[in-house]
């Protein structure tokens, strides 16, 4: 087990204590464990192997010997027993919005409450609403956070999948009887939430390979093994499915299960056209229709779309939303890479509610290659999440002078989230903004607004010269909390006006806004910039999501302006105020 999955599962082992009521110093001490592994500067595997995770600070004898069990074995059973003092229906709780570890608890102890089933009966029945310290706002609450449970089963976010997926393609890829293979279907195109992953294979040993796919570790149980496709169910709970073609049908296979469906659909029309038939596995001669053009040769996706007259299509962008158009007339945009980026804003430190100090961050980002690094800790408003005053808001700036005074390679630029109050106003006034390098505004409380009062919400706060940059636009959380309403077109338009940036929110629970609205906001000449809303140094590696929900709005790195290197980026951040 590497380092994340280690600190994953300190994490869990802390809930479960929770769950029993254990002392409060235990819990944090595998919290502080789990922290502390997320901004491990060394292998964890050295560290264990010479014996030297007591040095790292926040990790004690009792879980060094515990991690130690789980890098070399891959198993405790410590965490196996406490799972076993609970029923294993009690996790389904966790995963609903609004519902931690102490109210999960207090519905076990009082109620009984095992299971979601279980939950939504003692909130139907009203005796949850009576319980001391949740009332009936949070049996409504609980209500609809099943309703949206219920409402997304079977689907997935990406980033929940993708490293698994990637694992996946990498095993697959390693195996001597594989020629070419490749992840299809919706996580190909990067869709932000996908029902399923398709995997093609070009091999000469198609048997071989079912065989290893529907043996896999991370294989749950088998649906069916064939002699061309296999389909499982891993053990978080997505359906796997394997298509075994041969290597001069792997374009075709491969082009076919990227999808979308229209974007097929407009393909085969095309090559109907020229008296072809294209199905998963060629180019053939249509029945009925005469022939044209004479067959092609294909050996790649490209000559596919060669052959139809077009340019290649990107994966990202096949979703049948004007791309043949642009791809036969060679308009289709250079799109944005995550190499392109140089710098990054929106992230957060020990300071409000991060789990890394801002020379961790720093140094994270500096391993990344970047060149710059805005610090954003939440304004006072936010609470729950240790939100900054105007005192510790100015003596953060004062560090980050400090920092920057140490000529480390990178530049930190200062900021703030700052909440935009229900009327529009923000957290702190204009004259501690304008001590900021940028401020990012964004929405945390009252989500419940009409639509207009909303829009007039949050164009009242682009409004000030101050605001640089507005934070994930519609406040949704994918799988869990729908946006709340907002006129997205007239929000756009004041972005424009004002000259504000919106954010790409790349956290996998967000990727806010919405790849669809990217076209009408570069044709308005809104910026883009893309932000990790990183909790931890871990949170850099979500901006490869971002990169995917830019590409798939079409935009190019002249689009976004982080992008822009140090001695271009700071005339970005000041043009508003100036």
């Amino acid at each position: 087990m590497n380092a994340a999955a280690v600190g994953d599962t300190l994490e869990e082992i802390a809930i479960l204590l929770e769950l029993k009521g254990e002392n409060p110093f235990k819990i944090r001490a595998y919290t502080r464990a789990a922290r502390a592994l997320e901004t491990l500067s060394e292998d964890l595997g050295t560290l264990v192997a010479e014996k030297r995770l007591e040095e790292v600070d926040g990790i004690g004898k009792a879980i060094a010997e515990k991690v130690t069990l789980l890098v070399t074995t891959g198993k405790l059973e410590y965490l196996d027993g406490l799972r076993g003092e609970f029923p294993a229906g009690i996790f389904e709780l966790f995963e609903l919005q609004g519902l931690g570890a102490k109210k999960i608890k207090l519905l076990y102890d009082k109620l009984g409450v095992d299971s979601v089933a279980k939950l939504k009966a003692v909130c139907e029945d009203g005796s949850a609403g009576q319980l001391p310290g949740l009332g009936e706002k949070s049996a409504t609450n609980f209500l609809k956070a099943i309703v949206q449970r219920e409402k997304c089963a079977g689907q997935f976010r990406l980033g929940d999948i993708s490293a698994l997926a990637d694992g996946m393609l990498d095993d697959l890829r390693t195996l001597p009887e594989v020629d070419q293979v490749q992840v299809a279907g919706s996580h190909r195109r990067r869709k932000e939430v996908v029902g399923d992953l398709d995997f093609i294979v070009a091999t000469r040993h198609p048997k071989e390979v079912s065989e290893y796919f529907v043996s896999h570790p991370l294989v749950d149980s088998i649906l069916a093994q064939g002699a061309t496709k296999s389909s499982v169910l891993l053990k978080n709970g997505i359906q796997c499915d394997l298509r075994v073609v041969k290597a001069d049908e792997f374009p075709f296979a491969l082009n076919y299960f990227t999808g979308s469906k229209e974007h097929n659909v407009k393909m085969r029309s095309l090559a109907l056209e020229r008296g072809w038939s294209l199905n998963e596995y060629r180019f053939s001669v249509a029945e009925g229709r005469p022939l044209r053009e004479p067959l092609p040769e294909v050996q790649t996706e490209e000559d596919i779309y060669g052959s139809l007259g077009l340019a290649y299509v990107e994966p990202e962008l096949r979703e049948d939303r004007g791309e043949f158009a642009a791809a036969a007339e060679g308009t289709l945009p250079k799109l944005i890479e995550l190499a392109n980026l140089r710098g990054t804003f929106h992230c957060h430190t020990t300071a409000s509610d991060g789990r890394a100090t801002l020379d961790e961050m720093a140094e994270a980002a500096l391993e990344l290659g970047l060149q710059y690094l805005g610090i954003a800790d939440h304004s006072k408003s936010s609470v729950q999440a240790h939100g900054l005053d105007e005192k510790r808001l100015l003596e953060q700036v004062k560090t980050i002078e400090e920092y920057n005074a140490r000529d480390t390679g990178l530049r930190l630029f200062s900021g703030t989230e700052c909440d935009i109050k229900k009327d529009g106003s923000l957290d702190f006034p204009e004259e501690v903004l304008s001590r900021l390098d940028y401020v990012v505004a964004s929405v945390h409380s009252a989500f419940t607004l009409s639509e207009t009062a909303m829009t007039e919400r949050l164009i009242k706060a682009m409004s000030s010269p101050h605001v640089t940059m507005l934070g994930h636009l519609t406040g949704r959380l994918l799988l869990s909390r729908e946006p709340y309403q907002v006129n997205i077109p007239a929000v756009i338009e004041a972005a424009a006006e004002t000259g504000t940036l919106i954010e790409i929110n790349a956290s996998p629970y967000r990727l806010d806004m919405d790849w669809r609205w990217w076209p009408q906001a570069k044709e308005k000449g809104v910026r883009c910039v893309i932000n990790p809303d990183a909790h931890s140094t871990r949170g850099f590696q979500d901006l490869v999501f971002g990169i995917g929900v830019a590409r798939k709005g079409w935009l190019t790195r002249e689009d976004v302006v982080n992008t822009l290197p140090l001695g271009k980026i700071e005339a970005v951040l000041a043009a508003k105020r100036h």
